[in-house]
This record gives C-alpha cells, structure tokens and sequence, in this order.
C-alpha cells in the first residue's frame, strides 16, 4: 500500500514538472515551435514519460485546461447568505478569487499570440453557465436568452482578459461587485 501511495506521489510530481515545464515554454514562445523534446528537456523526463501520460502536446494543452475550467466551476460554487439567497457578487468574488490565485496558468494562456483555443473554450464553458442560470430565471425577460447569454459571455470574458493582461489593477472583490453592477443593469 505505502508503495502505491510513493508511486501515485512520483506520477503526480512528474505531471506537475511537465505541466510547468510546458506552461514556461508557452509564456515563451507560440504553440506551433514547441516540441515534445523541448518539453521533456525541460521537465528533466524522458519523451516517452510525456507519452505515457499524453498523446501529444495538443491533448496536454487541452487537459490542462480542461482541469483549470473543471476546476473554475467546480471552486466557484455560490454561498448563501443568512436569508438563503445567493448573492450574484459572492459568486463573482469567488471567480475572481481563482482567477488572482492561478494567475500564472491563466496569464499565459491569455496573453499568449497562440490563446483562441483556450479563450474559445473559456467562453464555451461560462455561456454553458450562463444559460443555465438564466434559464432558472422566474421573470420575464426582454432580451432573447440566447443573445443575452452571447452579450454577458462575451462582456465577462473581456472584462477577465482586460484585468489579467494588465495584471489584475483592482482586487477580486472590486471586480465581483463592478461586474455584479454591469450584470445586474443587463437583467441578469
């Protein structure tokens, strides 16, 4: 048992130098010049190590962001307050917190030349929620869903990318309570 739990700490490890290795090569340069060989360099592994646990440098781009936007979702989970209501700025502030805290994976896969499959992805995965909690919506509402929700997304978005790329000017709860401001005024 001891013995799994070394090995199961040695695989965690080796992914963690070749995720960080591969995000220090992709703050770097673009996609397209990093190679296999540049990443296990860097990661002080074998190529076949990186193969063992990916396909290719595409399907290791796309499990780490899968994991940061499973992740995202999953740590931003909305509290009540006292009156069991969740407050639209909680969840904002949550969000932002985890932007402020992962600052480094988010940085650079948005400043990068090379970042439309993550921000296409980004928006894929906060329209989902937006439809979501707009469809959960009692109140009749004036604007189209569908172009409320492309409004919102792409308005969040933005706003996230502005604050990263100029490295977060204002702190999380400043950010969670202007977007719960501008959200509310487009009848979230």
């Amino acid at each position: 048992m001891e013995n799994i739990a070394r090995k199961d700490r040695r695989v965690i490890k080796t992914k963690q130098a070749i995720i960080k290795a591969f995000l220090e090569l992709y703050s770097e340069k673009d996609f397209e010049h990093i190679t296999i060989n540049d990443i296990a360099e860097r990661a002080d592994v074998n190529r076949g190590t990186i193969y063992h646990h990916y396909l290719d440098k595409f399907d290791l781009l796309d499990q780490i962001i899968n994991e940061h936007l499973h992740k995202l979702i999953h740590y931003c989970t909305p509290h009540e307050d006292e009156s069991g209501q969740i407050l639209l700025v909680n969840e904002l502030k949550l969000v932002f917190d985890y932007f402020k805290e992962n600052f480094g994976f988010f940085s650079t896969l948005l400043m990068n030349r090379s970042s439309s499959m993550f921000r296409e992805r980004l928006l894929q995965v906060v329209s989902a929620e937006l439809r979501k909690k707009l469809a959960a919506k009692d109140r009749q509402m004036y604007i189209d869903h569908e172009l409320n929700t492309q409004f919102m997304t792409s308005s969040f978005v933005g706003i996230v990318e502005w604050w990263i790329q100029h490295r977060m000017p204002h702190p999380p709860q400043y950010m969670a309570e202007q977007l719960s401001l501008l959200l509310v005024k487009n009848e979230f």
